[in-house]
Parts: structure tokens; C-alpha cells; sequence
């Protein structure tokens, strides 16, 4: 397993992160279990929660199974985030201070640690001021309570306002994004990617199969069935599913990723996690399995290193669409500046 710096911190993580959504919804504590030993055996280190997962049952087994491990919690960055309801009242959400105070103490609790790695928030929130939330996530380091902060669902000029906040403020920075990013989402390359690099933060892809499109076990013309995300809810395909088809130029990203995964002899999924991985500012990809077969799938990625033809074809069929302006050719050479006869 390859590690990194976590974005423009000094702590270094694992090129895959274990994400825990499922626990305690898809995946039973037993399965849990055996999916965070699994991905430590393999050399992770990096572990992904929330509160709202499974309304905060994900973040109490990720904190009974941490109980099992107090050698090893030395070794390993812990992750959750705050934001989204955890009550009925009107502040039981949000980025204030007033609600993070309490998610965050409840998060600890739950976790049963007395400091949380990196707390990211979940999304951004347009009632409270960034200086408000950026204020309560400095206090909150100084007082020993987390080491670092980041961001998740986070636009690029939300990201970009809240690292001049913190600069201009003597806060600490922020060091992660976490956006939705796959070869079948990669319009976050137009701006997030670019306000990432600016300042040096990490991102943390989640969904980086596309809900399952990219493990390959939708097929054209054929209705999603059985014990599958699709399967078992048609909705969460999002823009890549259409009724009972996938847009065109999904099944051409689909394609392109067969080609290269049969001609390798590596799963779908293996390519698509292995392309993601190498991407400009990526740190970490979280990895969603529900069961331990899928989590051994997903870890071969670590050991797949992709050709430039191979990475060339995959960016080919996947380039997000675009008009002129501003992300287009048009837009593309009023930015462009280079010395004449120079480098």
C-alpha cells in the first residue's frame, strides 16, 4: 500500500481509505469487523466515518471495533464529519458553532477517542458564516480536540473564501476535500480540482465506482436486479442511469474500461480505482465495499499501475462534456499566456 501526505498536513495516509456507510445498514458489526481488520491486514490506515451514517451506528462499531485495537490506534487516522441533522430541532445542523460544538462531542463520544483526526464538514452551509465555522474548528484544535479539518461536497470558490478566511484569520488551514469524483463524474476538474491544487489540500474521492457502474455489473439493456445498489434502488444512479438505460456516454466510459481491464486481467473496478488514484490532487480514495469479497477487489487496485496509453484511453472516453466558454476551447485560450521562443 502506497501512503501520502494527508493533503498539506504532515500526517500520511494510505492511497486507500476505508469508508463506512454501509456499517450497521448494509454491512452487519460481524461484517464490519472483518472488513477494517481485512483493510489494515492490507496496509490501511485511514478509516472514513460519520455521524449521520446510519444516524451514528456507523461511528459506534467503528468505535467498539477500536476498543479491540489500543495498540494499533497509534497507526491508524480516523476520520468523521458534521453537519447534517443528527435531531428534529433547528439546529440540530449546520455548520454553526452551536450545532458542531454538540456533534462534535458526540461524535467523540461515540467513537470512544478523546480527539478525532480529521473532522471534515459534510457540506457547505449558506446560513452560517465561514468565519463562524472556521473559528470553532481552530478552537477545537488548539484545545486538542481534533488535529485537523476539511471539507466534503464543498464548491471551488467555497473552498478557496474558506482557505483565505483561515489564512487571513491565523487559523489553521484547512487540508481535505471530499468531492464525488469517477471517470463517469469529473466536472470537478473544471474548478474544484484547480482550487485544491491551489492551496495544497487533498482530495478524498468518494464514490469512486460510480455507485457500481464502474465495477461492471450493470450491462447494457438489462434492468439492474438483485442484491445491487441499483437493484435494490433504481434511483441512486443518478445522471448515469436513465430509466432502463445508461446514458450513451456512460456505456462508452464502460467500454473503454472493459478494454483496458480484460486486456490487463484486472477487474473494472481495479482499472477505475487505479485511474482515480493518480489523479492531481488526490490523496486518498474511500473505498465503499459492502462485503469482504468486494473490499479484496478493491485493494488489488493498490498493486495496478496503469500504462499512459491505457490511462489516455480511459481520460479519452470520459472527458465531461463541455460548451466553448468557459471551460471550453474559447475560454481555454483567453487563459492561456506562454513566452514566445521561451518555456
Amino acid at each position: 500500500m502506497e501512503y501520502r501526505k494527508l493533503g498539506n498536513s504532515g500526517a500520511v495516509v494510505s492511497a486507500y481509505c476505508l469508508g463506512t456507510m454501509t456499517f450497521g445498514a448494509e454491512s452487519d458489526e460481524a461484517t464490519s469487523f472483518r472488513l477494517m481488520d481485512d483493510y489494515v491486514a492490507a496496509g490501511g490506515n485511514f478509516i472514513d466515518t460519520a455521524n449521520v451514517y446510519s444516524a451514528g451506528v456507523s461511528e459506534e462499531i467503528v468505535g467498539r471495533w477500536l476498543k479491540t485495537k489500543p495498540t494499533g490506534l497509534r497507526d491508524l487516522v480516523i476520520t468523521t464529519k458534521g453537519r447534517f441533522p443528527m435531531g428534529d430541532g433547528p439546529n440540530h445542523l449546520g455548520l454553526s458553532r452551536k450545532n458542531l460544538r454538540e456533534a462534535l462531542d458526540a461524535s467523540l463520544k461515540r467513537l470512544g477517542v478523546e480527539h478525532i483526526d480529521l473532522y471534515q464538514m459534510h457540506a457547505f452551509d449558506a446560513l452560517t458564516p465561514l468565519e463562524e465555522t472556521l473559528r470553532f474548528l481552530d478552537d477545537s484544535i488548539r484545545s486538542g480536540k481534533i488535529a485537523y479539518y476539511g471539507f466534503s461536497n464543498f464548491l471551488g470558490w467555497q473552498l478557496t473564501k474558506a482557505v483565505w478566511i483561515a489564512k487571513s484569520s491565523g487559523y489553521q488551514p484547512p487540508v481535505t476535500l471530499q468531492p464525488q469524483y469517477n471517470l463517469l463524474m469529473r466536472d470537478i476538474e473544471h474548478e474544484i480540482v484547480p482550487a485544491a491544487l491551489d492551496a495544497g489540500i487533498g482530495l478524498l474521492p468518494w464514490s469512486p465506482l460510480g455507485g457500481g457502474w464502474l465495477s461492471g455489473k450493470y450491462k447494457k439493456d438489462q434492468m439492474p436486479t438483485g442484491a445491487t445498489r441499483l437493484g435494490e434502488r433504481p434511483d441512486r444512479g443518478g445522471e448515469a442511469y436513465e430509466g432502463r438505460n445508461a446514458k450513451a456516454a456512460t456505456w462508452e466510459v464502460i467500454g473503454a474500461l472493459e478494454e483496458v481491464a480484460n486486456a490487463r486481467g484486472a477487474s473494472m473496478a481495479q482499472v477505475a480505482l487505479a485511474w482515480l488514484a493518480v489523479r492531481p490532487a488526490v490523496t486518498s480514495v474511500i473505498l465503499g465495499a459492502r462485503t469482504v469479497d468486494q473490499l479484496k477487489d478493491n485493494l488489488g487496485a493498490a498493486e495496478l499501475v496503469l500504462t499512459e496509453a491505457e490511462t489516455e484511453k480511459l481520460n479519452a472516453a470520459s472527458k465531461p462534456a463541455v460548451g466553448d466558454y468557459p471551460y471550453g476551447s474559447h475560454g481555454i485560450s483567453q487563459r492561456h499566456r506562454k513566452i514566445e521562443g521561451g518555456r
